[in-house]
Formats: C-alpha cells, sequence, structure tokens
C-alpha cells in the first residue's frame, strides 16, 4: 500500500483523523517533546543512534547504514509483534521522526507493507516543531481571557479548579508546568518539563478552547519555574480583564500549608528553598526563618514570607502588568473550603452568563 505524506503545517487539524501517533525516535528525543498523545516506537534506541552515528563518522556511512538497518528491523519487528499483531487493516498510523526520513521511513514502509493506512508527517518533528512556533501566537490571541488575580495563598488554582469542574474553560499554566510558579514553587518529585514539551502542551490546550467562551487563567509571570510563558499568550493576558480574588490572612496561612505540606514533613527542603531568597532579605532574615522552621514554627514564617515578600512584590508586578487589574471584579472568598470555591465559581460563571452549550 502507498504511503501517504502530511504537511507539518496541516498536523494540527487532522490529527483526529489518526488511530495512532508514533515518534520513531530515540526515547530521550521523545522525552524532550514529542505530538500530542504520540507513543514512542524508537527505531534506533538511545545507545544504538550513538553507535550508528560514531560508525559514520569513523568508519564509513556504507557500513553504518548496513549495522543500522540490522538494528532497525530488529527493533520495528518487536514494536509490530508487541503493539501490531491486534490491529485491523483500516488501522491509520501517523509517523514521524526527526526529519522524516530513514527511521520513521523504515517504519511506515513495513507497515504500509502489511496493509496498514500509514501516514508520514512531511520534515518529521522539525518541521512539525516550526509549524507549533508559527501558529502558537494565532492561538493565544484568537482566545479572550479572564485572569484569576490575587496574592499568593488566596486559592486561586483551587478557583480555577472549581471553575473547570462547573463547566468553564480553564488553562492552568502551573499544571502544565508541574510548577506552582514562585520562588518556593518547585514540588519535589515532579521535575518540569523540557520547554519545547511545555510549548507544546500550551499549543495543544489552546487549539482545543472554544474561541466565543472565555478561558480563565491565573495571572502568572513570564516564567513558571524554569519555564517561559509564550509571549503572545503573555501578550493577551496581561491585556485582559482582570478578577481580584481576596482572603483573609489566616485563611491564607491555612491555605498555603495545606498546599505546601511537604514543606511540614521535610523542614531541610523548606530551608533549602528559603536560601532562595537570599539575595532579597537578607542573610539575617533567612537563617532566622530556618531557625523557626527547624522548631516547627512554619506557619509563622508562611505569615512573615506574606507580609514580608510575596504580597509587596506581588502587588508591585500585578498593577505594573495586567493593565485592566486597576478595574478588576472583586471576588471575596469567605474562607478556602470547596464549597466557598464553589460557591464563588457559580457566581463568576453566572455573572460572566459563560456557560457550556449543554448547560
Amino acid at each position: 500500500m502507498p504511503l501517504h505524506t502530511l504537511p507539518a503545517r496541516d498536523v494540527a487539524s487532522r490529527l483526529a483523523d489518526f488511530d495512532t501517533v508514533i515518534d520513531a525516535r530515540t526515547e530521550a528525543e521523545y522525552a524532550e517533546d514529542h505530538l500530542p498523545g504520540a507513543i514512542n516506537w524508537p527505531t534506533l534506541n538511545n545507545e544504538e543512534r550513538i553507535v550508528i552515528g560514531t560508525m559514520y563518522k569513523q568508519v564509513s556511512a556504507f557500513e553504518a547504514k548496513k549495522r543500522g538497518a540490522a538494528l532497525s528491523a530488529r527493533n520495528i519487528a518487536a514494536h509490530i509483534e508487541r503493539e501490531a499483531l491486534d490491529k485491523p487493516k483500516g488501522w491509520k498510523p501517523l509517523v514521524y521522526c526527526w526529519r522524516g526520513g530513514n527511521r520513521s521511513g523504515a517504519l511506515a514502509t513495513i507497515l504500509g507493507a502489511i496493509g496498514f493506512q500509514v501516514t508520514l508527517i512531511e520534515g518529521g518533528y522539525k518541521a512539525w516543531r516550526g509549524a507549533l512556533l508559527e501558529t502558537l501566537p494565532a492561538l493565544a490571541q484568537r482566545l479572550h481571557y479572564r485572569v484569576v488575580c490575587g496574592p499568593t495563598g488566596t486559592g486561586k488554582t483551587r478557583l480555577l479548579h472549581a471553575l473547570a469542574a462547573q463547566g468553564a474553560q480553564v488553562l492552568d499554566l502551573e499544571a502544565l508546568a508541574c510548577h506552582r510558579s514562585s520562588v518556593l514553587g518547585l514540588v519535589p518529585g515532579q521535575p518540569q518539563p523540557s520547554q519545547k514539551h511545555f510549548d507544546s502542551l500550551v499549543w495543544d490546550a489552546l487549539r482545543r478552547f472554544d474561541p466565543s467562551r472565555p478561558v480563565y487563567v491565573e495571572s502568572e509571570s513570564k516564567k513558571v519555574g524554569n519555564l517561559r510563558v509564550p509571549d503572545a499568550l503573555m501578550d493577551a493576558m496581561r491585556a485582559s480583564p482582570c478578577l481580584d480574588v481576596q482572603l483573609a490572612e489566616d485563611e491564607r496561612v491555612a491555605l498555603l500549608l495545606e498546599d505546601y505540606a511537604f514543606f511540614l514533613e521535610d523542614p531541610e527542603f523548606f530551608c533549602q528553598r528559603l536560601d532562595a531568597l537570599t539575595q532579597l532579605q537578607g542573610r539575617a532574615v533567612i537563617d532566622d526563618w530556618q531557625a523557626q522552621v527547624r522548631a516547627g514554627q512554619a506557619p509563622a514564617v508562611v505569615r512573615e514570607l506574606l507580609a514580608r515578600h510575596y504580597d509587596p512584590v506581588y502587588a508591585a508586578s500585578i498593577r505594573r502588568n495586567f493593565i485592566q487589574y486597576g478595574q478588576a471584579q472583586v471576588c471575596v472568598l469567605s474562607d478556602r473550603s470547596a464549597a466557598a470555591l464553589e460557591a464563588l465559581a457559580a457566581q463568576i460563571l453566572n455573572e460572566a452568563q459563560d456557560k457550556p452549550a449543554s448547560a
């Protein structure tokens, strides 16, 4: 059966046409980034690709191709035995590698020879990445946003979850970035994705939104941990209407202690993260905070962090960067409970008349 090709610029509109998206690159390449929903069938694994690349340089292209063909054939056979023997004749996979060349071509040729309806991405991942970067600004700018603002600990992320539960369109950048977007926002055991994969996750989320309805998003800075929010999205967010979430200080402290419970479980990790504030707060202040944490007084430290660091920094940043914040809709939470968040989410959606079509 002849192989079909798909221009990279058309991938976004055609992804739903395929039963499976197969990334034929190495495990490391796949881990750095891949198409949404893609599975990894390495034609050459990490070690094998290094071996073949070395042969190309040190022996000859011909010898490298022979060895590469043998390794590729073995790997492709294993993938087919493991994943494809139960597939019907009408199975339609989309296949790609780095540039749409040898690795995906070898896999696609064999799958096509079996009788499957195989399509290759023209130019492979490299071309798709270029198309993503080209289209992402338009995707971001076609939407209208409502930015959830409020000082640290007011439950902005919890409110996003409550809005999503009631059918609102929500872009949770912190969830995509695996980071809570502050100096102390690193979550133990949850490494951040690569910048490329974060871009892909954002692109995939944006393309799924209905432009006729608002997208609720938190008032992030340009970076979430080590990852940069795409400029076009950041610009659109900063020009959008805002919601100003307010919560009493005692409730904010309690909420932060719940959301950052791992700091209570591992005081030394908390102390280590506090070191990042040394330049801003001074060594003496950090030493005092660390001593309090080790003495079991984390709640007092959290309260001081809000007063001395988070609140002043946030107040200056939000007014400087979000141009409609001065006209923000004030949203007062009675407490941090799920019921209060649910009630506020319902109020916001009712006032905005933002209900999904099925509601």
